[in-house]
């Protein structure tokens, strides 16, 4: 059987820290940012880390780590 290519969408939105676990950006901050509470502006910033069940999920099916 020949090898599993990863995913490359999932390759430019995941990064995978050194510990395993996934890092992504956050959802929902692409255009209409001006009805959005400040809140979520603020705490949309930057990249988080995936919780587990969802990092996994990702590493088998789209990133091919495990």
């Amino acid at each position: 059987m020949p090898k599993l290519k990863n995913h490359s969408g999932s390759k430019k939105r995941f990064k995978v820290t050194a510990s395993g676990k996934v890092r992504a950006q956050a959802a929902g901050k692409r255009h209409g940012m001006s009805k959005r509470p400040q809140k979520m502006k603020r705490n949309a910033r930057g990249t988080f880390v995936m919780f587990k069940a969802d990092g996994e999920k990702i590493l088998e099916n789209f990133l091919r780590v495990v």
